[in-house]
């Protein structure tokens, strides 16, 4: 035992930083480093002066570069000894070690020590330097993939110095950091795989010396005594331990319950507030077990359930229980734990440091618990907490085959193998050695030795039916899976599970009956001193030792094969609250008032006009539009001027919380397939004769603002213009785009032009532009902004039935911020040139394509394109300026003649080229010289032979690409083109027509190159599309020979025509793509091509959600549809029968998923999306389909995620919770203010503008008031108030509990246009002295106070002056009046119910 505690005690390692120790666990890889030699002169004269016998040594630890942290353990080397002047000292010293942090920031760091004696003869230790050893780095090949040396670099200093703050990374860069000339460290670092075999004998991060004796390894061979470079494991034996019994001091029903107490009593210390006793309990008493080597346990320990003696003897016959109050009668009556099955130790190792560890655990219920009338969905939601109560260890006496051990129980403060806290020992000052051993509790059973088949021998010759012989079972590999050993003593038909990943419900399951099994084990098996009667064989039923014992052997039979069989999936319902579609937060649109009119008439708002400069006509955007597609495309008005007017921007009456109304606002949205647009800032002007915000008249208008901040009120609102004419649609976009305003709604939302955060979400149906051959149409619009809010998700699976198919939304909440007055208009135009070619999509026939007509080459010349009957004038011009491969291969000839090579590369050939034509020209003017003739004879050669040098080329290079060139121009022939118009997950149906031109039949491959346009291979989904599409060509059946994911196949016999089925469909918000498909004969030729280009054009968004989530998150949520009877072309279906409901996404990384339910059961669409770092945007769609083919959507939701800063607050309602928030400056000054979505309740302070320095770290206070009990989101952003850019945003996540109701009053109030009630409520100061106390309330819009604070002398009364605002409605509301001292916190809290009527 001595062993494994100093063993245990000088190997306790440092954990990882806690970040590190949350990322991502990779696998552990095992290095060697062999620290070699260290070079110069390291130790200073000045140490060398002072001590004497000055020896060396090198320290190793681990360093965490990124959070400055020091792990693991630090490994010294041997002394060495040193010499006088310093020279080379050798230490050639491996060091192993593995980790699992492969990081580049992970580092070694080596630290040299000196040591001598001073002149008194006391020790002296100095730190001569340190250097840096990276592990990993950042290149693919690692750090250590070569074995030869390298050299290590030496600081000043000591390691002590990385935790400096001015010691930024890199480090080895860093200032501060100053080399020792001519000394280094010559070392090796490479991986070492043969560690693996021992890695469970080394925990990781622990540095290890090859000389050093591991626990578990046999010794080296040879004399290096390396036993790390070729590990040899030592022989394990298999434990056994049974009739295991822990004794609890004084008794285990004192010792539980002054657990609980103090349990409590924690509880209560912490801040939770009070904690009901009896709701406590203790749900399960576990044991761990597990070998342990002195440096970690070799395998992961056991799990068994522990249960009270009692409970087991109520669960025996009376003569078993008899056996168990007899083997326990040392317990001096006090009940023990006992465990009801054998527990077998395969790791053990007949060596002293291993020890067996027993940690016994108490699991209790949750503390704040669950609502106890609410029912449980698991058992698993009643647990909070798991306390480690006791532990002990023990070295078996392995020389020994059996015995019984006691051992004294451990706790308290000391160190013990788990590295985690214990609960406290009794005081034991005045107790005896004596005493003190039993005390803490004693755990004790019978510890056996050798395997299975040695434990089941019989112990004595007896007669009877010979025993059935069953194979030995192979002891389990992995330490998390069940044992299965061979049952004797205290074993009974209950076995412990043994393994964490069972459920409460699992571990107290109700066993088996006895009577389920018939096989029996003959009284050969009985444990020494055991003998059975004739009445236990018998009668099984009454728990005969004999029958026990074969119980459990097949019990642990069926356990041990189900282990490998697949688990059975239970019907689960997942608790996502449900955010329902379409009910909550589609805002409503309508006419403006006649009040309204006149207002905006009178502003001074542009008037709109048509092409001849009269007024539009106005619309009214109630009535019903009828669409006629012919109708618009025979307008003779073919440029269409979509013009969009803000004009103004009404407060509404709900509105009146006391929340601050924007000074300035600015929208965004997007238009058709123009890009997303965001308005300039506009100033909210109030108009003077505006009426009240309850009346709904029109109180502020929409002013531009220019740069100096000023607004001209001369020119209000603000319009936007969009030309869509022949110039800008493609040819056959025109009938989409009319399809575009007919079915598609303008969603738009409204921001504060100063704090940057949104207020709401608009929408408005665009039908009403519809021109139907009109000049110009006009429509005026008021639009309802709604704010929605979504609360942290909760526990509710469901929500309040309104009626069939529809259910309130859990934890959504919608609010109208306000009403935005809206102007669209559509002013027609003339075309102003000359388009060409058909700009409206053919007719149905389009659907089929055909190859006659549509080739690109028509025969003729080779080197010109287009149709024999037009006359073509070709000018002819040199090879290398219309190929520009052939340029570059002249080019590079031109380069090895006698030019200059002083030019510059450029990428345009022919420039080149002319340049170097000008330096021949004034080569030759410049040889009118005598003396420079015969250079100039000299350069006219050199070119003349470039040149034929470049048409030796030019020749190779037609030859080689003539073939190609020929080939590429006869697949014109077969090639067809075609331009597909798509929309966002809408399947574009479409027929191609191939013939066989060959005289023979031919088995032809349908080869596509993109994934998004497929072959249709189903007959039914065939005829389906062919119904929708008005088609009347022929369906075959079988048509496609398929071959598991290889391409279709389709047999065509001599000159045979057929008709080809695809179906394009994008799932990705794209622009453009084109797509090509081959049809390859049986020899691999082509016999036909085709060629789409497929343009994807706006679709339709149904729904917006906008979701604000933490970073680095997932976010889980759970749309419900709404009925299928009301959503617009919905398939008719037969009473209570839905149609079936698929879901897609736009992002393959967004899961999507919908469940199967019964007729008339509300269905959910369940999203899970991973955020990413603040402040980013996640957009994408999900489209919703209820036909089997997933042909045309019937919703499309577009769906904004924005991850923001997660700042979590616990906080009660009415008092105020401070917290900091630290801001980080950018590279320049900015002036910034802090802006929230909730300013009743939650305040900063700065509170206005302040300055935020370059690079400066300042704090920015926050306090937090919730007004009301519950968990929501409020956001915070600091806005630069010059750029009105975003610096930072924060989602602030509030965990609000309620507080303490001591008092509740009741009044009634007539409804009606009142002034409103003034009222009085009493409150006496509990304290001896004068207090100052605050008033708040969670409805300030409801209830206002006389003031707002107040003082009282001790014990006096004071009367509080109440003032009730009128209500417009009848019903029912609970205000909370908060009453807090000076420091905020609450004091009180009164509930005061108002009865409206």
């Amino acid at each position: 035992m001595n062993d494994w505690h100093r063993i245990f005690t000088q190997n306790v390692l440092v954990p990882p930083h806690p970040q590190r120790a949350r990322q991502l666990v990779k696998e552990s890889t095992a290095f060697q480093c062999v620290l070699k030699w260290l070079d110069g002169p390291i130790i200073r004269q000045g140490e060398l002066e002072v001590l004497s016998e000055v020896e060396c040594h090198l320290r190793v630890s681990f360093f965490d570069v990124t959070y400055r942290h020091f792990f693991g353990r630090t490994w010294k080397t041997t002394v060495k000894p040193t010499t006088r002047p310093p020279s080379r000292i050798v230490f050639n010293e491996p060091l192993y070690f593995h980790t699992s942090l492969n990081h580049p920031h992970i580092v070694a760091v080596v630290e040299v020590v000196a040591e001598g004696k001073k002149r008194d003869g006391t020790l002296q230790t100095a730190s001569c330097g340190f250097g840096i050893l990276q592990i990993f780095s950042n290149q693919p090949n690692s750090p250590t993939s070569a074995s030869q040396d390298k050299r290590l670099r030496l600081y000043h200093g000591t390691p002590r110095a990385l935790l400096h703050p001015l010691l930024q990374d890199p480090t080895e860069q860093n200032k501060h950091m100053t080399l020792i000339e001519n000394c280094s460290l010559q070392y090796t670092l490479k991986p070492h795989p043969a560690l693996e075999l021992a890695f469970h004998l080394l925990p990781e991060n622990l540095l290890v010396s090859g000389l050093q004796q591991i626990p578990g390894l046999l010794p080296a061979h040879g004399e290096s005594g390396d036993a790390l470079r070729k590990p040899r494991l030592q022989k394990p034996i298999t434990g056994h331990l049974d009739d295991l019994f822990f004794t609890l001091y004084p008794s285990l029903e004192k010792f539980e319950e002054e657990l609980l107490e103090l349990h409590v009593q924690d509880h209560f210390q912490e801040g939770c507030g009070p904690l009901d006793g009896g709701g406590l309990e203790i749900l399960e008493r576990r044991l761990r077990v597990g070998v342990h080597n002195g440096l970690g346990f070799v395998q992961r320990p056991q799990v068994v359930v522990l249960v009270p003696e009692m409970d087991v003897a109520l669960t025996r016959s009376a003569s078993f229980s008899r056996k168990v109050v007899s083997s326990s009668k040392t317990s001096s009556g006090s009940q023990a734990l006992v465990l009801r099955s054998r527990l077998r130790l395969p790791e053990m190792v007949g060596h002293p440091a291993f020890a067996v560890v027993f940690q016994l655990e108490y699991v209790f219920s949750s503390p704040a618990g669950v609502d106890s009338n609410a029912a449980s969905v698991t058992s698993l939601s009643n647990l909070a907490c798991m306390h480690m109560v006791r532990w002990a260890v023990w070295n078996p006496l392995l020389e020994a085959d059996s015995g019984r051990v006691t051992l004294p129980l451990q706790g308290g403060i000391q160190p013990n193998p788990s590295h985690c806290l214990v609960y406290k020992v009794p005081s034991a000052s005045m107790s005896s050695e004596e005493v003190k051993q039993v005390e803490s509790g004693t755990v004790r059973f019978q510890f056996s030795l050798g395997s299975e088949e040695h434990l089941d021998a019989p112990a004595e010759p007896v007669s009877g039916p010979k025993a059935e012989q069953q194979p030995a079972r192979k002891p389990p590999t992995s330490p998390s899976s069940p044992p299965a050993p061979a049952p004797r003593g205290l074993a009974a038909p209950q076995d412990s599970p043994v393994g964490p990943g069972l459920s409460i419900s699992q571990l107290v399951a109700s066993p088996r009956s006895p009577t389920q099994h018939c096989l029996a084990r003959p009284t050969s098996q009985l444990p020494c001193g055991s003998r059975a009667s004739p009445s236990q064989g018998e009668f099984p039923l009454e728990g005969g030792i004999s029958h026990l014992e074969a119980d459990l052997s097949q019990t642990c039979l069926v356990l041990e094969t189900s282990i490998a069989e697949r688990l059975q999936e239970l019907p689960f319902t997942p608790l996502h609250a449900p955010i329902v579609a379409g009910t909550q937060t589609r805002s409503s649109a309508g006419q403006p008032s006649r009040a309204s009119m006149v207002l905006l008439q009178s502003s001074g708002f542009p008037e709109i006009l048509d092409a001849n400069k009269q007024p539009a006509e106005a619309v009214n955007p109630t009535d019903p539009v009828t669409f006629n597609p012919q109708k618009e495309e025979s307008d003779c008005l073919q440029s269409n001027e979509m013009v969009l007017q803000f004009l103004a921007f009404s407060r509404v009456a709900q509105d009146c919380r006391g929340t601050s109304w924007p000074k300035t606002v600015y929208f965004t949205f997007q238009f058709y397939r123009f890009p997303p647009a965001t308005t300039p800032r506009l100033q909210l002007v109030q108009l003077g004769e505006a009426g009240q915000p309850g009346s709904g008249a029109l109180t502020h208008i929409l002013v531009p603002v220019s740069r100096d901040g000023t607004f001209d009120a001369g020119s209000p609102g603000f319009q936007l213009r969009y030309m869509v004419g022949p110039g800008f649609l493609k040819p056959g976009e025109r009938r989409c785009f009319a399809r575009y305003l007919a079915v598609q709604t303008l969603q738009i939302d409204v921001w504060d032009g100063d704090s940057l955060l949104l207020i709401g979400s608009a929408a408005v149906q665009m039908k009403h532009l519809l021109r139907q051959g009109r000049p110009a149409v006009q429509a005026s619009h008021e639009l309802e902004v709604v704010a929605t809010e979504y609360e942290q998700d909760t526990m509710v699976v469901s929500g309040d039935v309104l009626g069939f198919g529809r259910v309130k939304p859990i934890g959504v909440h919608s609010v109208v911020k306000g009403r935005l007055h809206l102007t669209l208009a559509n002013v027609g135009h003339l075309c102003e040139q000359k388009v060409r070619g058909c700009s409206t999509l053919p007719p149905s026939r389009s659907r089929v394509i055909s190859s006659d007509g549509a080739s690109r080459f028509s025969g003729g010349s080779l080197l010109t394109g287009g149709s024999s009957r037009r006359k073509h004038v070709v000018q002819a011009q040199k090879l290398a300026d219309v190929d520009s491969e052939l340029a570059a291969m002249l080019l590079t000839h031109a380069r090895q003649g006698t030019g200059p090579r002083d030019i510059s590369c450029e990428s345009d050939a022919t420039r080149r080229r002319k340049l170097e034509r000008m330096k021949s020209v004034r080569l030759q003017e410049a040889g009118g010289e005598l003396g420079r003739r015969g250079t100039s004879v000299l350069a006219q050669q050199s070119v003349r032979t470039q040149h034929l040098r470049d048409l030796q080329v030019i020749a190779a290079y037609r030859e080689r690409t003539k073939a190609e060139s020929i080939a590429s121009l006869l697949s014109l022939a077969i090639t067809t083109e075609h331009t597909l118009h798509a929309t966002l997950g809408v399947a574009e149906f479409f027929e191609f027509v191939l013939k066989n031109p060959h005289n023979t039949q031919h088995t032809v491959t349908v080869e596509i190159d993109n994934p998004e346009l497929s072959v249709i291979v189903d007959s039914q989904e065939w005829r389906d599309f062919k119904g929708a599409a008005g088609l009347h060509t022929p369906v075959e059946e079988d048509m496609f020979h398929l071959r598991g994911s290889l391409a279709p196949q389709l047999y065509l016999r001599p000159h045979e025509t057929a008709h080809i089925p695809f179906k394009f469909q994008s799932f990705s918000a794209g622009q453009l793509a084109m797509v090509q498909v081959l049809f390859r004969a049986s020899g691999g030729k082509p016999i036909a091509v085709l060629c789409l280009t497929v343009e994807l054009q706006p679709h339709v968004v149904d729904q917006v959600f906008r979701f604000y989530h933490p970073e680095l998150s997932f976010l889980k949520k759970a749309i419900r549809l709404p009925p299928w009877h009301t959503l617009p072309g919905a398939p008719v279906g037969m009473l209570g029968e839905d149609p079936p409901v698929h879901v897609r996404c736009s992002d393959p990384n967004v899961i999507c998923e919908t469940q199967n339910v019964s007729p008339g059961e509300p269905r959910d669409v369940f999203l899970k999306v991973a955020s990413g770092p603040s402040p980013e945007i996640k957009d994408f769609f999900v489209i919703i389909y209820s036909d089997r083919w997933l042909a045309t959507p019937t919703q499309t939701w577009q769906v904004h995620l924005h991850s923001l800063q997660r700042v979590d607050v616990s906080c009660v309602a009415g008092q105020l919770t401070r917290l900091s928030l630290v801001l980080r400056g950018t590279q320049t000054v900015r002036k910034v203010r802090a802006f929230t979505s909730h300013p009743q309740e939650l305040k900063t302070d700065p509170k206005g503008v302040f300055v935020l320095p370059p690079r400066g770290v300042q704090d920015l206070h926050v306090g937090v008031r919730p007004l009301r009990a519950g968990s929501r989101f409020v956001h915070l952003n600091l806005v630069d108030v010059d750029c009105h850019q975003l610096v930072a945003s924060w989602l602030v996540c509030l965990s609000c509990r309620q507080p303490l109701i001591s008092k509740a009053f009741e009044i009634t109030l007539a409804v009606g246009e009142g002034k409103g009630v003034n009222k009085r409520i009493t409150y006496t100061n509990p304290y001896p002295s004068r207090r100052t106390f605050h008033l708040h309330s969670d409805h300030p819009e409801l209830l206002r106070f006389r003031e707002d604070s107040f003082q009282v002398a001790g014990g006096e009364t004071y009367s509080i002056g109440l003032r009730f605002a009128p209500s417009l409605r009848v019903g029912e509301e609970e205000i909370l009046i908060y009453i807090n001292d000076h420091e905020d916190k609450n004091e009180e809290a009164f509930c005061v119910k108002v009865i409206y009527q």
